[in-house]
């Protein structure tokens, strides 16, 4: 395991339960954070590493077969780069990364991994949850018609900060890595993507043609330099346009979450993580779907065993790539039309040069 951060320990405790796995190490740059691993798993000194080179270090020491990699998404393409080099299969959270380079990085990692006959898995949830693979199944399926308008949002209460009161000022930009925009890539690429990805998944993974808005940062100004809202407009071809916006401050009791609808001549396809999943139309395009209450265990357990069964069955075909580095620069193209307050086509975010790149002087390597 990289990164052993609320969501690392928590997919250790599924590896442990699964039970075709031996946790064989973990890596994280605080010594605290891997302590509290070490002891819940039985891990000696030897199997643990600190630093920003942690988990290359733990690879580099070898005796491994996989690494998850649960870890800030700035270190997603070199942690999973080194992971590949040295024969590893790779489970990697999303988002895969931060900037334009560091996904086709990932996709370089991924053909290394499929031509060494290494699975590499990219962790959405949604993608794994039965009422989703359906809904969007009928959709692509022509349940609803031909697309022609959709609405995407997630709106949420912010997070709370985790930095600790002996941390030096660059150690609790690290600890807070999610309210960082050069770590995280913003909450439209680390959070928001969740739903940006649904909206491509319905598009059958076509890259919009053009995305224009705006966001800011008004209200959650305490910590980081993060954005706290987007509203932006992405138009597909055909004239299709989705409308995308975006919270992470407290709302006061307004209703949020992480919805999507699109909408076609037939009916319309509702999503919502932690909802109801479902189609409406008429009878030969309704869906009842169901709820999805459980998604956020139930996509690790059920990624777990993809993993797993995709390694023992030599299945190096790895379908979740693609679709999640698409995902991840239609995010990276929202961050950009509002950052950069234009309209940003996607011929220019694939050539993008870009680099977000965090100051880490200070820090242990």
């Amino acid at each position: 395991m990289i990164g052993c951060g609320g969501r690392g320990m928590s997919v250790l405790k599924f590896i442990q339960e699964h039970g075709g796995y031996e946790i064989a190490g973990a890596a994280d740059y605080f010594a605290d954070r891997v302590q509290l691993a070490a002891e819940a798993f039985h891990l000696s000194p030897a199997q643990i590493f600190t630093g920003l080179q942690c988990g290359e270090k733990m690879i580099a020491r070898g005796g491994l077969d996989a690494v998850f990699i649960i870890s800030p998404p700035y270190f997603h393409p070199t942690q999973a780069r080194a992971a590949v080099e040295a024969g590893l299969s790779v489970y990697l959270a999303k988002p895969a990364a931060v900037d334009v380079p560091g996904c086709h990085s990932i996709s370089e990692s991924a053909a290394i991994a499929r031509r060494k006959g290494r699975v590499f898995l990219v962790d959405f949830q949604t993608r794994a949850q039965e009422f989703y693979i359906e809904a969007v199944r009928r959709v692509h399926a022509g349940a609803i018609g031909d697309i022609c308008l959709g609405e995407a949002y997630y709106h949420a209460d912010r997070l709370n900060a985790k930095a600790l009161a002996s941390d030096s000022p660059q150690q609790a930009r690290l600890r807070n890595w999610v309210f960082d925009q050069a770590l995280s890539g913003d909450i439209i690429v680390e959070q928001n993507i969740h739903t940006l990805d649904v909206m491509s998944w319905t598009m059958r993974e076509t890259p919009p043609v053009r995305c224009s808005g705006t966001g800011g940062r008004r209200v959650r100004i305490d910590v980081g330099d993060a954005w706290d809202h987007y509203a932006l407009v992405y138009e597909y071809a055909n004239n299709v346009g989705v409308t995308f916006n975006s919270r992470q401050f407290d709302a006061h009791g307004m209703p949020g979450g992480i919805i999507n609808h699109m909408f076609g001549p037939k009916g319309a396809f509702f999503g919502k993580y932690g909802g109801d999943v479902l189609i409406r139309g008429g009878k030969d395009t309704f869906y009842r779907g169901g709820a999805t209450t459980g998604i956020y265990n139930e996509g690790i357990h059920n990624n777990l065993q993809t993993f797993h069964t995709s390694i023992m069955n030599r299945d190096a075909s790895n379908p979740t790539v693609a679709p999640s580095v698409t995902s991840n620069l239609v995010a990276i193209m929202g961050r950009m039309a509002a950052h950069e307050k234009r309209t940003v086509t996607w011929n220019e975010v694939i050539k993008s040069k870009k680099r977000l790149q965090p100051d880490f002087s200070g820090l242990d390597a």
